[in-house]
């Protein structure tokens, strides 16, 4: 996978039309941002094409348009937003087809160092088809391509590939090379001992990633709903708990499969189970802690058990790389959260390099309050596990090599 691109650093576009992608798909509550991290996010990267002198055309998708105009879904109120972030005018470039007049006429009347904001890039139905058309638009306003949304990195989309193949030149931002840098590095290069810890509730989500990081890491760790189905492959009765009982011979094979590599595989070895799943899911459980081997059949496992917390923990604290993806338990209940704010915990002590891979475990990080204490917390869900699945991002791979 060739890791080694070129970024906004290594080009100079004083005087250029810049296309940059971003990731501005930000929650709205009637009109209103309701968090503006992804915003916060992209600001270095926009600066940095401003300091240059560069004429800044930025560009993004919301939410799920699906190829028709939605104004509940325009750009507007973040072009707003980025306004006084930036403490300069980011002038809205308001077309139901993205690259329309008001488009281009915003884009001929640029001085160097303005910025402007085209509206959702999935008004157009061909975005998520690459169609030719829509890349053709986009690459007619810009010298320069700049992609720095991670999110969409694993989608071949035209407005992060399709764009990308029709300009001269394509580099990435500031946060997709972050990602590359810790995630794409991480896994391809690990400073070792490699730990990767996976977590969530299906095996199913997770098939290519426990094989490709059985490969690359020297301890995998395996807790949350999946973790059953390789307690049940081992021949433990696991009770009422998560299970997919068409993956239980994948799990036999990835246990000798570990085995037959010399890796560690370390499974839960006990359990805080439960009678009922909690309805609503934050509400107040009785639970009781059961070793694997021990679990009554008519009871649910539903987080790590303490056992396990310290297995896990102790695993973590002679690592040097540290990747994790996917809670521990049912986190969004404070009685089944403790196995996740352990592991959190452990992560947050530990002097190695730690990776947090997007989705669940990122929103657990930050809601816990570890997240500064990360070395690095993964802007996309997506994209973060088919990195640690060992595949070429679209989104990456267009992107000039150095």
């Amino acid at each position: 996978m060739g890791l080694n691109k070129k970024s906004v650093d290594d080009i100079n576009v004083a005087g250029k039309k810049v296309l940059c992608r971003c990731d501005f798909n930000v929650p709205l509550k009637e009109g209103k941002i309701t968090d503006e991290n992804r915003l916060v996010a992209a600001l270095p990267t926009i600066k940095k094409l401003i300091a240059d002198g560069g004429k800044v055309i930025l560009c993004s998708h919301l939410g799920k348009p699906k190829g028709e105009p939605k104004p509940e879904l325009s750009l507007a109120p973040v072009a707003q937003r980025l306004s006084e972030l930036l403490g300069q005018e980011v002038k809205f470039a308001a077309d139901n087809e993205v690259v329309g007049a008001n488009a281009k006429a915003a884009v001929e009347a640029m001085k160097d160092g303005d910025v402007i904001l085209l509206e959702n890039t999935r008004y157009r139905k061909e975005e998520t088809k690459n169609g030719e058309e829509f890349s053709k638009d986009l690459a007619s306003l810009c010298d320069v391509f700049v992609n720095d949304a991670f999110g969409t990195a694993h989608r071949a989309h035209c407005s992060n590939v399709g764009v990308a193949q029709l300009v001269d030149t394509a580099v990435v931002g500031y946060l997709m090379q972050k990602e590359i840098d810790f995630l794409g590095n991480a896994v391809e290069n690990p400073v070792r001992p490699f730990v990767a810890i996976l977590g969530g509730a299906k095996v199913a989500d997770k098939l290519n990633v426990i094989d490709n990081l059985l490969e690359k890491c020297d301890t995998l760790i395996i807790g949350g709903g999946m973790a059953y189905t390789f307690l049940k492959a081992q021949g433990n009765e696991i009770g009422t708990s998560l299970v997919d009982d068409s993956k239980v011979d994948y799990c036999k094979e990835m246990i000798a499969k570990a085995e037959k590599l010399g890796k560690k595989l370390l499974l839960p070895v006990d359990a805080v189970t439960i009678k009922d799943f909690p309805n609503p899911i934050d509400a107040p459980v009785e639970t009781e802690v059961y070793d694997s081997t021990a679990m009554p059949a008519d009871r649910q496992g539903c987080d790590i058990g303490p056992k396990t917390q310290e297995l896990f923990a102790d695993a973590v604290k002679s690592a040097k790389t540290v990747v994790w993806n996917g809670p521990m338990g049912v986190f969004e209940n404070p009685t089944l959260a403790e196995g996740t704010i352990a592991v959190a915990k452990a992560l947050a002590e530990t002097d190695a390099t730690t990776i947090i891979g997007g989705g669940d475990s990122a929103a657990a990080v930050n809601t816990l309050g570890f997240g500064d204490k990360m070395s690095h917390i993964s802007t996309g869900g997506g994209a973060s596990l088919e990195f640690l699945e060992g595949k070429e991002l679209p989104g990456v791979a267009a992107a000039n090599d150095k």
